[in-house]
This record gives C-alpha cells, structure tokens and sequence, in this order.
C-alpha cells in the first residue's frame, strides 16, 4: 500500500500434547516448541514490527521452580531479539552444564523457555505507545499457578474507558489504560471468583488448601470466567490466554472480526493468525485447519482435552476485509484467488478510462503486495484483447491474409515494471522542500517502455491518505512522458475510521473525506459539516445503543465518480503534465471478491458493533473541534 499503515497484530500458540522426551526421541530435541514458536512468529512479522514477546509454562516442576518464562522486545528487530535472548540464554546453561545435552528431565526443571505451552506475539502499537511495558503478552502473576494469567491479542476496544471504570466499580485501581491491561484484569477478576467458587467446592469433598489446588485446575470453568469476563466488551478481537498451572484458551470476538485459526493432532495444538503460516510450519493440509467460530473460545484444559465453546451470542460475521485486500500473507489459497479477483472486478472501470485502447496502455503495479491484484488485472486485460482480436478476424470474414492474422494475433497487453523501491530514504533534512525532493526518490522508474502516446494505469491495494502518491509516486511516473495516468485501488474509497485493530483513527487524514469536504465547499453544501457536528455532539454522550453513524451524510450528495475525480484533482500538482485519474474498486465488487469476509466499515461506514458507530461520531467531532488525537 503506497501509504504506509500500521495494521493489527498476530498471535500463536502452541501446545505439546506429549511428555517433551517425546519430541527429544522423535525430532532430535526437546526444543520443538521454542522451534516451531519461532517459524510462527517470524512467518507473521509482517502483522508486527513493533515489538515482539514469547511466554512459556512448564507443566511438570518442583515449587519454587520457576514455571513461567517470558521476554519482550521493542528493538528494530523484535522477533530476531527475542529469540537471540533465548538462544543466549540456553546456550550460557550448557556451557555451564555439557553433561546436561541430553538430560530432557534435567533441562525441564532447570532452563528457562522449555515448556509445554508457549504464547507469541507480534505487535503493531495503536492503543498506547511502543514502550517495552506495551508489548504482549502481559502478565498477571501470582503464588497460586491457577491464578497467574498470561494474556496477548490482536485487538482493539471500543469501550476501554467504560471498562476501567467497571474495574474501578470492583474495587480495583487499574495501573494503566490500556485496553490489554484493562482487557487482562477483566479476566484475571473473574478468574478469581472462579477459583475461590471452586475452592468452595474443594472443601467440602474435604481437601485442604495444598491438596485443593490440582482438584481446582481440573474444575476450573475456563467458559464462564470468559463469559462473566467480556460481557460488556465492543471490539474487534483474537484473545489468547495462559494460566500458570497449564489451561488456555484463544477468544474470538461475535462478529469475527479478527482472525484466529487452529490445527490439532496427537502431538500438538496451534493457534494463529493466519492459516497458511500454520500450513508452512507443520506442513499440513488446508482442510486440516479450522477457523475460530466468531463468539466461540478454543480452550485447551492441561489433561489436553480441547474444545470449541460458545461464549457470546455471534453476530452476522463480519470478518475484516482488509485481512484479505492486503493484511494477510497472500500464499494462502482463499485469499491469493480473492486478490486476483479485485484485479479482475476493477478493470472494466480501468477500462472505460483508456477508452479500450489495451494497445496503447501500459500497466503495472505499487509497491510489491499489489502484484496478487495486478495478476487478476492481467487476465482481465488478456480477456478482453482476445475478444478483440476474435471480432477482428471474424470481421474479415475469412479474406484476411495470412501476414494480417499473425498481426492481430501478435498484439497484447504491455505488462511491464515500472516502478522499483530502491530504498527507505531518512528524510534527515527537516525543511519541507528538501524532504519533499528525497520522498520523491523513493522509487526508481524503468525507462523506455512507456510512449507518449500511451496511458499508464498503476494498481495499488489501497488510497488511504493519498500523501505518498501526491509527494512521490505520481511525480516519480510523470517522468514518463504518458498522456495519462491511471491510479487504480483495488480496495474502495476509505471513508471511515477502523477501531478493530488497524491503526486508522483519525477521519480527516482520509482523502476521500478531504475529497467530500471540498466538494461540499464547491456545490455551496458546506452547512452539512455542522450539521453532522451537532448531531453527532446531540447523542455523544447517550446511552442508547443505537448510534447512528451521521458521518455518512458528508458523502451522500456525491457519487463515488464525484469523489474520485476531486481526488485525481487533488494528487495532481502543477507540474505534473499527463492527466491523472483515479479509480477505485466498487463495495459491490469487493462483496463479490471476497463474499465471506464482509467487514467493510472502513467503506462504508455500517461497522459490526454500537462502539464503532460511537467512534466514528467522535472522529468526526475530533476533526471539527481540531482535536488531533484518536476516537477510541
């Protein structure tokens, strides 16, 4: 996406299901977990970059033996550090003790991150900053194994204020704000009343407070503190949780919003984000993989029984769409076809644009995750030349010489690569003529496949902001000399605020808004922007679930031709000498690419949950008061 976002975070889990010398004697090490932790992890660091954290539990150690171990890294490289302190870690403790190499029992009691359970995270920072005190997973710690609460997640909270004050109407003075922390203390709460309900039940079989402990890990209701924990959650979430004696469980919110899948064998449990990183790591097939129904928490007891439990009542899905136009690996299969296919569905406004005229059109792609689409794009434009080609020799009606057929059947879409990434130039110089020209250097042209007779069409994921293609990219393309320049986005305009985990809070950084606004002030409509103002300020603070997103009435007098055209004429500054057009990918057509993913709030501002329509009001009031901070 040519406008840099940061975006939610991933998470996975892995749970050995056997004694770890089993792993010793079949793969060679009793580091299997920490291994496979590893490839999970590094095969997701493109949902996370700032920071990166990994927990482990042993099962099966002596009291005062420490039993949970746990780092975190805010470093460049988060994952890379993390794995290099356990690395050092391990490898100091075998210097120290050689005679231990092969002593399963020994390394279990005796080196840290050798566990039966393990949970990772890699972290985009939205909610708070990127302080080390920021990153997942967190712990809540105690000297009960069944009370210690290890919690990391892909999510955003709509409601984090109205949760801090139910922690403080419980008695409890909550440390941060953070909707981890606040999410974390939630849980740990009803965690407690489980514990001490199911001590209560302990005592009257006659167990003291030792023996109580094992008889409470067996009957602890991991469903119910779940239950009684998010009652009041609004969010979009993948919620994973350890407790110290061994159970876990991953959470996904009503509306699945965020992803989460499994796969289970007789060896081990796997929980990620994304289920071709599951398919690469254990080499396993697709259909082995399950998907976390929306409302419903996979939880794995220690004894290793797992199953799949209803927690909230689920929502119509509502899974997030730009999951699957950009977020995600593209080598899973669903998504790798649904890319393709935003390509394909864009391109006859591609090309009503160029007039049909393929021949003298020359098309390619920004920057390197929009290739997926411009596939889809290629075989679309290869479509519809060869239809041309066959109405040109049928139009011959057999007298076409030989030479004549071999030329139509010659031509074809001019497919080529146009722009390069040469690096992430430091804009170091503060002034901004000087730190415009760098940006403008960001990528390198290739010259001399484009004529000035032709039209140049480049597709993108998305136009978020619009910042990168008005400073750069169009400047960096215009040096070709094309007549036209065609801007393509394969997802469609973004209008709205997301407050589910993609880190795009603030409305008035969107150019389809500043595109509405500005035609408002063009049309003499301008008295729209207060009048959405004072309806959003007349039911800020209601309680009424039913919000009404009146943020939709800036965009209702125009079409989305309207909206995109004063975009085009926005990007394009005075000197830049082709025409410039853009066009973006209908919702219709977005529905149709990916039919089972209809998160589309962004679009279209119908969001899954009452705090989103809450949140887009206060973006909308921030925008109009100049409050540069976030909705949620």
């Amino acid at each position: 996406m040519s406008d840099a976002l940061k975006h939610e975070c991933g998470i996975a889990m892995v749970r050995l299901l056997k004694p770890l010398a089993y792993y010793k004697e079949k793969y060679g090490t009793a580091f299997y977990g920490i291994n496979k932790m590893y490839l999970l992890m590094e095969k997701q660091h493109n949902r996370g970059q700032d920071g990166a954290g990994l927990a482990s539990i042993k099962f099966n150690v002596n009291p005062g033996t420490r039993y949970i171990s746990r780092v975190r890294s805010n470093k460049p490289q988060p994952i890379q550090d993390i794995f290099g302190q356990v690395n050092n870690r391990i490898n100091d403790i075998f210097e120290k003790n050689p005679d231990k190499i092969n002593d399963v029992a020994w390394q279990e009691e005796n080196m840290p991150y050798i566990g039966n359970l393990f949970l990772g995270h890699v972290r985009y920072g939205t909610f708070g900053g990127n302080s080390l005190e920021n990153v997942h997973p967190f712990l809540r710690q105690s000297n009960w194994r069944h009370q210690s609460l290890i919690v990391a997640g892909n999510f955003n909270m709509t409601n984090s204020s109205e949760l801090i004050n139910e922690l403080i109407d419980l008695g409890q003075h909550p440390k941060e704000s953070a909707d981890t922390v606040t999410v974390m203390e939630k849980i740990g709460h009803f965690l407690e009343d489980e514990v001490a309900d199911t001590y209560l039940d302990a005592k009257k079989t006659g167990l003291n407070k030792k023996d109580a402990s094992p008889f409470i890990e067996e009957h602890l209701d991991i469903q119910r503190i779940l239950k009684r924990s998010s009652k009041n959650w609004d969010g979009g979430y993948a919620m994973a949780g350890l407790l110290g004696h061994g159970d876990a469980f991953v959470f996904r919110d009503p509306s699945a919003i965020r992803p989460a899948f499994y796969y289970q064998d007789e060896e081990v449990v796997v929980v990620a984000s994304e289920r071709p990183v599951i398919q690469t790591v254990f080499n396993v097939d697709i259909d082995t993989i399950k998907e976390i129904e929306g409302g419903h928490a996979l939880i794995i007891k220690k004894n290793g029984n797992t199953s799949i439990k209803p927690i909230l009542e689920q929502r119509p899905k509502k899974s997030c769409s730009f999951e699957r136009i950009y977020f995600s690996r593209g080598s899973d299969a669903d998504i790798y076809n649904e890319r393709k296919n935003l390509g394909k569905f864009v391109f006859p406004e591609v090309l009503k644009s160029i007039n049909n005229d393929i021949v003298n059109t020359v098309f390619s792609y920004i920057p390197n995750t929009a290739e997926t689409s411009f596939f889809g794009m290629m075989e679309a434009a290869e479509d519809v030349l060869n239809q041309q080609k066959t109405e040109a020799i049928l139009a011959g009606n057999g007298k076409l010489s030989k030479e004549k057929v071999i030329e139509i059947l010659s031509s074809r879409p001019r497919f080529e690569k146009i722009a390069i990434k040469d690096a992430k130039l430091r804009t170091f110089i503060t002034d901004d003529s000087s730190r415009d020209d760098l940006v403008a250097h960001v990528y390198d042209v290739t010259y001399g496949v484009v004529k000035p007779t032709d039209n140049l069409v480049i597709i993108d994921d998305s136009i978020v902001r619009g910042t990168t293609l008005k400073k750069s990219i169009i400047k960096i393309l215009d040096r070709l000399q094309p007549k036209k320049i065609v801007i393509v986005s394969s997802a469609p305009q973004i209008r709205y605020p997301d407050c589910y985990g993609i880190d795009m809070a603030k409305i008035g950084d969107f150019i389809a808004f500043k595109a509405s606004l500005e035609l408002l002030k063009e049309t003499n409509q301008y008295q729209i922007v207060d009048q959405v103002y004072k309806k959003c300020k007349e039911q800020q603070n209601s309680l009424d679930k039913d919000i009404i997103n009146y943020v939709k009435e800036i965009y209702a007098p125009f079409t989305n031709e309207q909206i995109s055209g004063k975009i085009a004429d926005m990007l394009k500054t005075s000197e830049i000498k082709a025409d410039v057009e853009v066009i973006y990918q209908p919702v219709s057509e977005l529905h149709k690419a990916c039919p089972e993913h209809t998160g589309d709030w962004y679009f279209t501002g119908d969001y899954p949950t009452d705090g989103g329509h809450r949140v887009v009001n206060q973006a909308f009031i921030n925008f109009y008061e100049g409050n540069d901070k976030r909705a949620y």
